[in-house]
C-alpha cells in the first residue's frame, strides 16, 4: 500500500490529462497540466485540490461543460478510475454549487452516484450536502433503494458526520437525527460493505447524542436481519468502552450483581518504560447466570498534573451463581508513537457493565537520562 500522498502521484495526473484529452481533444487542458508538475510537495488533499481546481479553470464556462466531458469519459474508458476520480468528482460538485440552479445540483449529485464505483464520491458529495442539505438529502434517500452497492453505500458514507479526511457538514453534526431515515433504510441492506457504513455511521452520532444512537439501536434490534446484532455491536462500541448504560443493555450487559475484589496493583513504583501489573476477582453474587463486559481502565497523568482516562478491553464472560472470576492483567509503559506518557500518579480501575471500581494508584518514576556523556 503506497504512502497517502503517493495516491494521487505525477503518474496518476498525467493519466488524468490522457483519459480527458481522449473525448474532448479540442481542450488543450493547459491549467491539467500545469497542474501535474506540482504535486511533488503537496499532501494528497492538496493534490486532490489542485487538480479541481486546474480542471475548473480549464473549464471555466459552465457546469454543464464540465459534467458532458466527465460523462463521456466515463461512458468511454474503463480505465477512467481509481484515485483520479477524487479531484473529478470533486471539481462537479464544486461547480454544481457555484452554479446554483436545480438542474445542476441534481445532474451532479447523479453525477456523483454514477462516478462512485470507480472511486467513491464520499467526500465531494460534502460540497453539495453543505450547500443544500435538505434537498440532497431526499436525493440521497433515493439511493437507498438502488440495486449498486456503491451507491448504497454512498448515502450512508457520504453523509457520516464525521467522515475520516472528509470536510465537516456542520448541519449534519448539528442535527444528527436529519440522517437517520437512510441509516433505517440501509441497516438490513444485504452487503456487508454497506451495513459497515452504517454502523459507523452511527456510531459517529454517538460523540454529541448518545440516546439517539441507542434508541436506534433499539428499534433495529426489534425488526432484525441475522446480521443486526453484529451491525448493532460494531455501531455502540464507542459507548459500550464510555460504560453507557443503554448500549450495555441493548448487548446483554444489564446491571451486575458482582463483588469484586480489586484491581490489587503489584508495585506501587513503575520505572519509566516499565509494566504495572495488577489482579482482581469479580464473583456472581446473584442467584441466576449474569453476562459481563469487564475492561480496565488507566487514569493517566498529563502534563498539568491532571489525568485523563483510556479503556481497554478485558473480557466479556458468562458467570453462573456463585462463580468466581480471576483476572490478571500487565500494561506496558513502553514508549509507543501514539501517546505520551508523563511521571507522577496514574491508577488503574475496573469497569463491569458500565460500573466502575475504586482506583488504585502507583507511582510512574521520571526517564532516566544519560549523564555519562
Amino acid at each position: 500500500m503506497p504512502f497517502a500522498d503517493q495516491l494521487i502521484g505525477v503518474d496518476v495526473a498525467e493519466r488524468l490529462v490522457h483519459e480527458i484529452h481522449a473525448v474532448d481533444p479540442q481542450c488543450s487542458l493547459e491549467n491539467l497540466r500545469s497542474a501535474t508538475k506540482i504535486l511533488d510537495p503537496l499532501s494528497l488533499r492538496e493534490r486532490s485540490d489542485a487538480l479541481r481546481d486546474a480542471l475548473l479553470t480549464d473549464y471555466p464556462e459552465s457546469y454543464t461543460q464540465l459534467a458532458n466531458v466527465v460523462k463521456k469519459a466515463a461512458e468511454t474508458s474503463q480505465t477512467f478510475s481509481g484515485w483520479m476520480i477524487w479531484p473529478v468528482t470533486s471539481a462537479v460538485a464544486t461547480s454544481a454549487a457555484s452554479e446554483n440552479t436545480t438542474a445542476s445540483f441534481t445532474d451532479a449529485l447523479a453525477l456523483l452516484g454514477l462516478l462512485t464505483p470507480r472511486l467513491s464520491s464520499e467526500f465531494a458529495i460534502r460540497v453539495l450536502l453543505k450547500h443544500d442539505l435538505p434537498a440532497a438529502l431526499n436525493l440521497v434517500q433515493q439511493w437507498t433503494d438502488l440495486s449498486d452497492e456503491h451507491v448504497r453505500r454512498l448515502a450512508s458514507e457520504g453523509t457520516r458526520p464525521y467522515l475520516p479526511w472528509a470536510v465537516r457538514v456542520p448541519q449534519i453534526v448539528n442535527d444528527p437525527a436529519c440522517t437517520i431515515p437512510i441509516l433505517d433504510a440501509l441497516y438490513r441492506d444485504e452487503s456487508e460493505y454497506v451495513r459497515r457504513s452504517v454502523a459507523n455511521h452511527l456510531n459517529d452520532i454517538s460523540r454529541h447524542d448518545p440516546e439517539l444512537v441507542t434508541s436506534t439501536a433499539q428499534r433495529w434490534m426489534q425488526a432484525p436481519e441475522a446480521t443486526t446484532p453484529k451491525l448493532v455491536k460494531h455501531a455502540l462500541r464507542t459507548l459500550i468502552k464510555k460504560g453507557n448504560p443503554a448500549a450495555l443493555a441493548l448487548l446483554g450487559f444489564g446491571t451486575p450483581t458482582v463483588e469484586i475484589n480489586g484491581p490489587l496493583i503489584h508495585e506501587s513504583q513503575v520505572p519509566w518504560g516499565g509494566t504495572v501489573n495488577f489482579t482482581a476477582t469479580v464473583r456472581n453474587t446473584g442467584a441466576e447466570p449474569t453476562q459481563l463486559a469487564i475492561d480496565y481502565v488507566l487514569h493517566h497523568q498529563k502534563a498539568n498534573g491532571s489525568t485523563t482516562a483510556k479503556v481497554f478491553k478485558l473480557t466479556t464472560r458468562t458467570l453462573s451463581s456463585g462463580e468466581t472470576l480471576d483476572i490478571a492483567r500487565s500494561h506496558s509503559f513502553k514508549a509507543i508513537t501514539t501517546r505520551r506518557y508523563y511521571s507522577g500518579t496514574h491508577s488503574v480501575s475496573l469497569q463491569v457493565n458500565g460500573v466502575p471500581t475504586d482506583t488504585a494508584e502507583f507511582e510512574l518514576m521520571p526517564e532516566l537520562t544519560d549523564k555519562s556523556s
